[in-house]
């Protein structure tokens, strides 16, 4: 018996969110280790399995209850036009970052989207009206990427796919940087990532706004320390 393949996600539109996952994308997330190169130097991690472990807590306890249950309510917003709801989730994204580091990088990142969103969309009057709100906000990195991909077909899930899939090459990057760990030993790690992640998407999509969370007290401590650490390679 043949069974029904769900319908594929359009070439432009998967091509969208390989883009919007890159690493290439000019928005400067490989200047950030958000608190890894701290967690290498105060917190013992000295191995693969340490690091894998570690990334995939900040998965799952941050980025799935935080930036990518929000995400999954601004791609939403975008799309229905409602800008009031979209300040309100880039307000709480602006009030949750618990460090100046933190803080530094959405608005940075934000910034450096909201401006290559301008550059792509020139001329598109029906996307613009949005890139200026967004620039006006000031923006936010995970609703400034919630825009971008807002234009495609594709789903709240495969958004949250790509989104999760960048951070996580972004953050396998920081450990290779900072840590004497092969490039055998990153693809590994990323590997257990990337088989996370459609569980995490699958959890933050579900949240309510209620249900958002931004409580991860050891690595706004881990990122305070970064901001004085001695030696570092990452941005604060």
């Amino acid at each position: 018996m043949r069974l029904d393949r769900p319908t594929p996600l359009p070439a432009a539109s998967f091509l969208q969110l390989m883009w919007l996952a890159s690493p290439a994308l000019p928005v400067g997330g490989f200047s950030y280790s958000e608190g890894l190169e701290s967690a290498i130097e105060n917190a013992s991690l000295a191995s693969e399995a340490a690091v894998g472990d570690w990334l995939l807590d900040q998965l799952h306890i941050t980025q799935a209850r935080g930036d990518m249950a929000l995400i999954a309510k601004a791609v939403g917003a975008w799309r229905r036009g409602d800008m009031e709801h979209v300040k309100e989730l880039n307000d709480w994204v602006l009030h949750t970052r618990e460090t100046s580091e933190l803080r530094l990088q959405t608005e940075q990142m934000g910034r450096s989207l909201a401006e290559w969103l301008r550059n792509q969309y020139q001329g598109d009057e029906a996307l613009m009206p949005a890139v200026r709100h967004l620039a006006a906000l000031p923006p936010t990195y995970p609703v400034a990427f919630a825009l971008a991909a807002s234009p495609t077909q594709a789903s709240v899930r495969e958004v949250l796919l790509a989104y999760a899939f960048g951070w996580a090459e972004n953050m396998v990057q920081a450990a290779l940087k900072s840590m004497q760990l092969g490039q055998s030993a990153g693809q590994r790690i990323l590997a257990r990532l990337a088989a996370a992640i459609p569980l995490a998407a699958d959890h933050a999509a579900s949240l309510m706004d209620s249900e958002r969370q931004a409580f991860s007290p050891m690595l706004a401590i881990l990122s305070a320390q970064h901001e004085v650490q001695y030696s570092r390679l990452f941005r604060s």
